[in-house]
């Protein structure tokens, strides 16, 4: 997970004012002196690293901290503010022209993930803007780099262009351009080849190309594993090609941060997605505030609720309300529910964005792979309907048939039915309006506290929707 030693760094320090009814201006240099240590371990950029501190501390010394009754809670906010405009202050969408196409060009080192990153871009595009793009295949060095891309294309359904290896890439991207003008495409995502090093062979084809398309974005994709390395890479791209963007990749390694938090910094140029994993439809579009949410382990629950949003059936989310509001829910909804999940993501980086939840020890213990949901699955599929549908009839010659049946132990199964039921409560109670499950969950550290009021502002946002909602309902059936 990206971050994690930074952010078990940060909250430690944060956890040493929490018994203190007041803090001094010692307190608030030593907890400083922790956390330029923790940013400097993370690879941030030393000049980076020296400007936020300095910033920090003469925030953290004002009378709006000293003289609070939560001073804790005071330098946690500051913190979080500062973080959040180290990194951009707030999401930057891609830069689109005033008539199609919108053309876009990849740039970056070897092996940072342009090729994948741009399949992730055309499917982010054509799930949300209805986009049909196409890909020009300008990377005529790297072996299979067509190949790659063509076999990436297949998988999205988005057309690729390519002349093979023998013409200049110049030539293939002017032959593209005139491709996707009959075409009417509105998208043009230029896949340019990448080098170990910044070279001036790559930097005049670059320029060539930029020179030609005159793109609408020129992405700098980078790989955040590399850390402050990246922010340096990016600075010499920019300042040979005046990028307009980055794209951070494998921010689900272990990234120590220092790319996400030098970058925009070193460069001036805003981050506008990150990329996890593999898979193509893993692209998120950045955003600052939460991305220092994460960092604090206050969770994120807006990226968790969009997650959910786009991962969810509507109909089938409110069917499933009214089973929790009723008390129904069974183990075919169970099951329902483990498939909805598994396609946000790895269960253990969805609890972390639940704030309060991100170094927690339950969610720490948690290594919950396909494999875990296989075996879960096979016990609720040797049950029969009737089971399935009415849990409570589960005595124990039941349990051990279903043991049986599903080959896993009898302490297993019992483990499962028994956290199932737990569950189904605390969601009753929850919607109830009963709290205390989830106040058990974030305990009662500074993390918990934070959590506990991010989540109460959360229902309260809710609320308020919900109410300005019925308002409309009720001002257009008047």
């Amino acid at each position: 997970m990206a971050f994690e030693g930074l952010s078990e760094r940060l909250q430690k320090t944060f956890s040493r004012l929490r018994g203190k009814g007041k803090i001094s201006e010692s307190d608030v240099k030593e907890m400083m002196r922790e956390v330029r240590l923790a940013l400097l371990e993370a690879d941030v950029n030393f000049d980076v690293v020296k400007k936020f501190v300095k910033t920090v501390s003469e925030r953290a010394v004002g009378s709006e901290v000293l003289e609070s009754l939560t001073p804790s809670q005071q330098v946690i906010k500051i913190v979080n503010e500062e973080l959040t405009k180290v990194m951009g202050q707030e999401a930057v969408p891609l830069n689109k022209s005033t008539h199609i196409p919108t053309i876009i060009m990849m740039v970056g080192l070897q092996g940072a993930g342009k090729t994948t990153t741009a399949g992730k871009l055309a499917k982010y595009l054509k799930n949300n803007e209805k986009a049909r793009p196409l890909f020009i295949a300008a990377d005529i060095y790297r072996p299979a780099a067509i190949e790659q891309l063509k076999t990436v294309g297949n998988q999205i359904e988005v057309p690729v262009f390519e002349e093979g290896t023998e013409k200049k890439p110049v030539d293939i991207v002017r032959d593209g351009l005139k491709v996707a003008d009959d075409n009417k495409n509105d998208y043009i995502i230029i896949d340019t080849a990448g080098r170990l090093e910044i070279d001036e062979e790559l930097m005049n084809e670059l320029k060539e190309i930029k020179e030609l398309a005159q793109p609408n974005e020129i992405l700098f994709v980078a790989d955040s594993m590399t850390g402050q390395v990246a922010a340096k890479v990016a600075d010499g791209f920019n300042s040979q090609l005046g990028i307009t963007g980055v794209v951070l990749t494998k921010l689900d390694g272990d990234t120590r941060g220092g790319a996400a938090l030098s970058i925009r910094e070193v460069t001036g140029k805003p981050i506008k997605f990150i990329g996890q994993g593999e898979k193509l439809d893993q692209l998120e579009v950045f955003h600052p505030e939460r991305m220092a949410s994460r960092i604090l382990g206050m969770g994120d629950m807006m990226s968790l609720i969009e997650k959910a949003q786009a991962d969810y059936d509507e109909n089938q989310a409110q069917k499933m309300a009214q089973k929790i509001k009723e008390n129904s829910f069974d183990f075919n909804d169970f099951i329902d529910q483990m498939d909805q999940v598994s396609k946000m993501g790895p269960l253990d980086e969805i609890m972390k964005m639940i704030p309060g939840m991100a170094n927690n020890p339950a969610v720490a213990n948690i290594n919950f792979g396909e494999k875990d949901m296989a075996h879960l699955k096979a016990i609720v599929y040797s049950m029969t309907p009737q089971e399935r549908e009415e849990p409570d009839l589960l005595n124990p010659s039941r349990r051990r048939r279903i043991a049986a049946g599903s080959g896993r132990n009898i302490q297993e199964v019992n483990r499962m039915i028994k956290q199932f039921k737990q569950a189904r409560d605390m969601m009753h109670q929850m919607n109830k309006g009963n709290m205390s499950g989830m106040e058990q969950m974030f305990g009662n550290g500074i993390q918990g506290r934070m959590g506990k009021m991010a989540m109460n502002s959360m229902i309260k946002r809710t609320k308020k929707n919900k109410k300005k909602r019925m308002k409309k309902i009720k001002r257009f059936k008047s």
